[in-house]
């Protein structure tokens, strides 16, 4: 069977325990205080989080119990890794935690290699997408980006034949988490994903006005002024909500 699969590494799913907010607050204070007892059961109380990433990666045609065990590996670096004072849930960081040791496992075992220049040019190709998600003419990407068009075609394929950036992977009932740029190899992951965490909580305590200016100066690369065109206030009015947007970010960060 694939991830339904009752048992898996020897372990029977149906039997997986999952650990309650109040026993993983204590849980992780005995941990970071060097308790290895604490640390175990907070890796065994969240075996559910793997299974229920690995679906995700189930039609890959690798071994289920691969899967889990490198899935695990992530789970026990969340572990080691999760700062508890934050007022965060464990599953928000630790999923993407999990997904990405997926993610690393899949791609270094792959029989299909990419080479890194075509990897950075997927790379910047994903920099071109607009705030909908959606990508220029592959001409106009072309000229961008000061190459043949062909070689945006191979690299727009060798996206596909990865995972898509899009997918959701874990929703809480009002964010989603989506698989990162599988590009991002070179980066501290563990980093990577508190930073986009932080960035997330930030960007939702701006009011709504200032996060249209953010959206539209950075992932529009729309100018002030055209800004202030379409919003019916000053250039002026602009650069003082850009700038304080900007400086309420750093100081959440």
């Amino acid at each position: 069977m694939a991830a339904n699969k009752v048992e898996i590494c020897g372990i029977n799913t149906a039997t997986l325990r999952v650990l309650k907010n109040d026993e993983m607050t204590k849980l992780f204070i005995r941990a970071k205080n060097g308790d290895e007892e604490a640390r175990q059961e907070l890796i065994s109380g969240n075996l559910k989080l793997v299974l229920s990433v690995i679906k995700s990666f189930s039609n890959r045609g690798e071994d289920i119990n691969d899967l889990f065990q490198i899935g695990c590996i992530g789970l026990i670096k969340a572990v080691d890794n999760f700062d508890s004072s934050l007022e965060l849930c464990f599953s928000t960081y630790a999923v993407p935690m999990i997904a990405g040791e997926l993610r690393r496992f899949l791609r270094d075992n792959s029989s299909i290699r990419i080479s890194r220049s075509l990897r950075d040019l997927a790379y910047k190709i994903m920099q071109l997408r607009n705030i909908n998600g959606e990508f220029p003419p592959i001409d106009e990407m072309a000229k961008t980006l000061e190459t043949d068009r062909e070689n945006i075609i191979l690299a727009l394929e060798s996206m596909q034949e990865t995972v898509s950036l899009s997918e959701p992977i874990y929703n809480d009932g009002n964010d989603s988490i989506y698989l990162e740029d599988h590009l991002s190899d070179d980066k501290n992951y563990e980093e990577e994903t508190t930073n986009k965490i932080a960035l997330e909580r930030a960007l939702s305590r701006l009011n709504p006005r200032e996060r249209k200016i953010l959206q539209m100066r950075f992932y529009r690369s729309k100018t002030q002024m055209e800004i202030a065109d379409e919003l019916g206030i000053s250039q002026a009015q602009v650069s003082r909500l850009e700038k304080g947007a900007l400086e309420k970010i750093r100081k959440q960060m």
